[in-house]
C-alpha cells in the first residue's frame, strides 16, 4: 500500500472508551501532544483518557478526549510513514481533519474543542434543567435503523407538521440509517412512532446533547467569539465538510462552516461519496473504535477502509 494515498477518516463523539490512545503514548509524537493538550486543559490528558465510561458521555469531556485520541492516532501514522492524501471528520472529527488538513494548528484545534464541548454542555443542560432536571429529561441522539433517510426525514417532516415539536434529522450517516436529535420528550415519542412506520431498531447514542440541530444554538453564540480568535489558513491537504458534503475550499470557507457545524446536519453520505470519487487507495479509521468502517460498507465502494485507532490496528494495516 501507498502511506501517502490513503483517506484520513476521524470518528466524533459517541467511538470513546475509557484508556483509548493509550497505547500509543511511548510514541514521541504522542507525548508531545500530550504535554500540549495537557497545558491546554489544565488537567493530565492521561487522567482525561483514562475517564470512566459515564464520565465521557459528557461533552465537556468526551470532545477534548476524542480529538487528543483522533490526534494521537494521527502522530503515530506519521511516525509509520503514512501522510493522508485527504481527510474527513465525523462531527467532532472534523476539528482534527481541520488540524491535519493544516487549516489550523494543534494548539488551536484543542483549545476550540475545549471550548466548543463547555458550550453544547452547558447548552444541553439548559434543555435538561428546564424539561425538569433528571437524566431521564435530558436531550440527545438516536440512530434509526431499518427506514431510509429519506423515509425518515419524511416522517418528521410529517409529525412536526401534526404538532411534535423539537425532533431533527441530524447524522444523515448511510442508505440505512439516520440519526436524530430531540429533547427526551420528542425522542420518547418518536421511538414507538419510528417503529411504528418499520424500523427495526432505535438506538439511543451515548452523547449529551441533541447535537447538529437548532436546539443547539446557544452553543453557537457561546463559541463564535472563541473560533473568531483562531486563524484559519487555506487547507494543505483535501479535506471535505460535514455541512456540505463537499471539499473545503479556504480557510475562510472552513470557518464559516465550523459555525454551522453546531446546528446543521452531518451529510456523511454526501462526504464519504466525495471521498471514494477522490480515488485514493484506502480510508483509515484513525481514532477509537471502527463506526466509520461500519458506515463505509454500506457505500458498496471496492476502496476498502482499515482500523487505525491502535498500535495493534496500524501494525495491520493492509495485511
Amino acid at each position: 500500500m501507498n502511506k501517502k494515498n490513503v483517506v484520513y477518516l476521524f470518528p466524533g463523539q459517541g467511538a470513546q472508551y475509557t484508556g483509548m490512545a493509550m497505547d500509543l503514548s511511548e510514541s514521541a509524537a504522542v507525548k508531545s501532544l500530550f504535554d500540549t493538550a495537557s497545558e491546554i486543559f489544565g488537567k493530565d490528558v492521561k487522567d482525561l483518557l483514562n475517564s470512566d465510561a459515564d464520565t465521557l458521555k459528557r461533552t465537556d469531556v468526551a470532545q477534548p478526549a476524542i480529538t487528543v485520541a483522533n490526534l494521537a492516532a494521527a502522530a503515530y501514522l506519521g511516525e509509520q510513514g503514512y501522510s493522508p492524501a485527504a481527510c474527513a471528520g465525523f462531527s467532532l472529527g472534523e476539528y482534527a481533519a481541520l488540524a491535519c488538513a493544516g487549516i489550523i494548528d494543534t494548539a488551536d484545534c484543542l483549545r476550540l474543542i475545549k471550548a466548543r464541548g463547555e458550550a453544547m454542555q452547558k447548552t444541553a443542560d439548559k434543555i435538561r434543567e428546564s424539561a425538569g432536571g433528571d437524566a431521564a429529561n435530558a436531550p440527545g441522539m438516536a440512530a434509526i435503523v431499518g427506514l431510509t433517510p429519506v423515509q425518515v426525514e419524511e416522517l418528521i417532516a410529517k409529525w412536526t407538521g401534526e404538532g411534535l415539536k423539537d425532533l431533527y434529522a441530524a447524522n444523515i450517516n448511510s442508505v440505512k440509517q439516520l440519526v436524530v436529535s430531540g429533547t427526551a420528550a420528542a425522542l420518547n415519542e418518536a421511538e414507538n412512532r419510528f417503529k411504528e412506520a418499520g424500523a427495526k431498531r432505535v438506538i439511543r447514542l451515548q452523547v449529551a446533547g441533541p447535537f447538529h440541530s437548532p436546539l443547539m444554538a446557544e452553543a453557537v453564540d457561546a463559541f463564535v467569539p472563541v473560533l473568531e480568535s483562531v486563524s484559519f489558513k487555506d487547507p494543505s491537504v483535501t479535506i471535505f465538510s460535514n455541512v456540505t458534503g463537499k471539499k473545503i475550499s479556504s480557510g475562510a470557507e472552513a470557518k464559516k462552516l465550523a459555525v454551522q457545524q453546531i446546528t446543521c446536519p452531518v451529510r456523511w453520505v454526501d462526504e464519504q461519496a466525495a471521498v471514494a470519487a477522490a480515488g485514493a487507495e484506502a480510508c483509515l479509521e484513525v481514532g477509537p473504535g471502527k463506526v466509520l468502517q461500519g458506515l463505509w460498507k454500506d457505500t458498496e465502494s471496492q476502496i476498502p477502509v482499515f482500523a487505525a485507532g491502535t498500535a495493534e490496528d496500524i501494525s495491520k494495516i493492509g495485511a
